[in-house]
């Protein structure tokens, strides 16, 4: 067999074969993980003929007769369309205000710049395409703000955390609401939270917010049903399920009970969609406009649940993949069938999502009709579950056999495997784009900002053949720049700022694209050292990037100087004897350094209490345009969120704070810090105008 048409099909689809791993050593992808990712990827490769076909396939796809359905393009940029079209040839332009413009390719095949932002139809003589004209940039922070440059701050949460009074067990939007007029009403200009995508229904043991079955539509467990249904609605549906006793409890502990609090949401929605579904209910309007509107999407993932619901019932499973094969196509009659005998479970599962967008925009606008410039900022996980609604849905455009990862490095010397599948980058150019502007536009309605987890998966991620391991992968391409196009364009029409978590190896050049976007990096304290025990001078954090103290897979500062993580680490044997070790050395540096930094600054601290307060004035000091305070750190808890590369062992995404979030910024520590952050803030500002 020619190994060299192996690597040509690689090189054709976008695949490395060749890498720089985390201690900047060269290595190659073996001719054996090739062939099990091009296969994932829809290009079989097994032998010489599949290679060859597969080849042509991609030969078919790439001619210029082949049209795709959108070409991005800059604002005011000439677009080449030269490989299409002749030069002089006609162009009309059906402007998405419905205006008609002429224009005519230059010379070079060229579309001369001239179209406004926005998405048009252009047709030259029987061929028709859309182009997607985008901004320069995304919204940004100085956009935002009256009186620049942006100096703003804000606070960080997992929503889940959140306690109130009948709350069930667990954080929900209400809570949110509640935390987002607080914080506005201190000053906050943002309120970064966890995902809050949709999870299975029927899987309550899979509770990861980095994991959704799909990222289009909601987490209706996070749905306030009383801020739109009423207090009474719903203690009437808690007697009617008999939920009291079982909801208190709930309450009382200081860790989630996914399964039971989700079984016991679950039981209280039903009874509100009976009550709401069999009477002419004032909101019936509402909801059934909401349905309209949200159209296929919607349908879809509701189809989804029920038939998922069904299969696991009947013993058939929770993943598609192993369902009969009728089931895999959303649009088969069979698929079709099964919607019909089942009108009132779909619409059980549409009402939830009503439920919980119209509670999550309840929370939107107590933030900003509070002050805040930016109000909520949404997470975007980096990828969906394979056997989830949106991967079924979207199966051309999804890569439902391949795993998103990470290869070995200096932490993770086995690899990392997420568990989660990403866009196939053919298949989103052979739909327009279809997939990835969709799931844009369900993130930015109801937030004033985005966080895209691991924004590098913008240029490459490392996908993972199933049944492999971690480390037989290989780095897949994606169309960076048609990728950035459309989110500066969608940033720019929800008025939503775009922050990239940018934490690890990061490709060359890949920070310069984002900055060049205005879209912020992160920078984070514990990270910010140019060795061991040697911190950056404030002056020197960017001004490109948001600043932050921590995140939801560090230990929170208090834990962090008392070595939290080293000592989880070490009780669950993730770590050897000597990487223990050598951290704890290193963490002895690390605190030590850091300590010197905040005392050269804000003079002797007495304890790790006054270690934080000098901390997170340091984070305020720096230039950068958004600062983002966990919730954690502005308590002073010493126990994170996320241990990474545990499913067990540790509670992840359990841990709840003991006040109820109307307390909690009034919290002696929280409220001295708030001050401290404030004032920061203002004299960054003062200092930088």
């Amino acid at each position: 067999m020619s190994e060299t048409a192996l690597h040509r099909l690689a090189a054709r689809v976008g695949l490395a074969r060749d890498w720089i791993d985390a201690n900047n050593r060269p290595q190659q992808v073996s001719d054996e993980v090739l062939r099990k990712v091009l296969d994932g990827l829809g290009h079989p490769a097994g032998d010489e003929p599949a290679i060859q076909a597969s080849l042509r396939a991609v030969d078919a796809a790439e001619d210029a007769e082949h049209l795709p359905p959108l070409i991005t393009a800059e604002l005011d940029q000439p677009l080449p369309l030269g490989r299409y079209f002749p030069p002089g040839s006609a162009v009309r332009c059906t402007l998405e205000s419905n205006r008609l413009q002429y224009l005519t390719l230059d010379a070079q095949g060229n579309l001369p710049g001239g179209l406004p932002v926005g998405y048009h139809l252009l047709q030259v003589n029987d061929r028709s395409f859309t182009v997607a004209v985008a901004p320069p940039r995304c919204w940004s922070l100085a956009d935002a703000v009256s009186e620049p440059p942006p100096r703003c701050w804000g606070l960080a949460v997992q929503l889940y955390s959140l306690r109130r009074p009948g709350d069930g067990g667990y954080g929900d939007c209400l809570a949110l609401e509640q935390l987002a007029r607080s914080a506005a009403e201190r000053g906050a200009d943002a309120l970064a939270i966890s995902p809050i995508h949709a999870l299975s229904a029927i899987d309550q043991q899979h509770y990861s917010p980095y994991s959704p079955s799909s990222r289009l539509l909601l987490n209706t467990l996070y749905a306030s049903p009383a801020a739109l249904l009423g207090e009474r609605a719903v203690r009437m549906a808690i007697e009617a399920c008999g939920l009291e006793q079982v909801l208190e409890d709930l309450e009382q502990r200081p860790l989630v009970d996914w399964p039971r609090a989700a079984d016991a949401r679950l039981r209280l929605l039903e009874a509100l969609y009976l009550d709401f579904s069999q009477a002419d209910h004032p909101l019936r309007k509402d909801f059934d406009s909401f349905r309209q509107a949200r159209g296929q999407a919607l349908e879809h993932h509701c189809r989804f649940e029920v038939l998922q619901a069904h299969a696991v019932e009947h013993g058939l499973g929770a993943d598609w993949r192993n369902w009969p094969s009728a089931w895999h196509d959303p649009y088969h009659p069979e698929v079709e069938a099964f919607a019909s005998a089942y009108p009132a479970r779909i619409e059980f599962h549409a009402f939830c999502q009503w439920l919980t967008e119209r509670s999550l925009q309840r929370a939107q606008h107590a933030a900003r009709s509070n002050g805040m410039a930016i109000g909520l900022i949404a997470d975007l996980a980096v990828g969906a579950d394979g056997a989830g609604s949106q991967a079924w849905s979207r199966q051309d455009e999804l890569l439902a056999n391949l795993k998103v990862g990470a290869p070995p490095d200096i932490l993770n010397r086995s690899g990392q495997d997420w568990g989660i599948c990403a866009f196939s980058p053919e298949g989103l150019k052979r739909n327009g784009y279809r997939a990835f502007i969709e799931m844009l536009r369900a993130n930015l309605a109801h937030a004033g900002g985005l966080r895209i987890d691991h924004v590098m998966g913008l240029r490459r991620l490392w996908l993972i053949p199933r049944g492999c391991k971690p480390d037989q992968g290989a780095y897949l391409d994606y169309p960076v720049q048609d990728l950035l196009r459309l989110l500066a364009l969608e940033s720019v029409r929800h008025q939503a700022i775009i922050l990239g978590e940018d934490l690890g190896t990061v490709p060359e050049g890949l920070r310069e694209q984002l900055a060049a976007k205005a879209i912020l990096g992160m920078r984070v304290l514990p990270f910010e050292q140019t060795q061991p025990g040697h911190f950056k001078p404030i002056l020197d954090w960017p001004d490109d990037a948001l600043a932050t103290t921590g995140t939801h897979d560090l230990a929170p500062l208090a834990g962090w100087l008392q070595s939290r993580d080293i000592d989880w680490s070490q009780r669950l044997n993730l770590i050897d004897a000597a990487t223990e070790l050598h951290w704890r050395h290193d963490r002895q540096k690390e605190r030590e350094g850091l300590r010197r930094t905040l005392e050269a600054n804000y003079g002797p601290q007495a304890d790790n209490d006054a270690l934080i307060d000098a901390a997170i004035r340091y984070v305020g000091h720096t230039r950068a345009p958004l600062v983002l305070i966990p919730l954690e750190d502005l308590l002073g808890s010493d126990e994170q969120p996320n241990l990474p590369g545990t499913t067990s062992g540790h509670p992840n995404w359990r841990r709840r704070f003991a006040a109820p979030v109307h307390e909690l910024l009034d919290d002696e520590d929280a409220a001295r810090r708030l001050e401290l952050l404030a004032q920061a803030r203002e004299q960054a500002w003062e200092r930088d105008r």
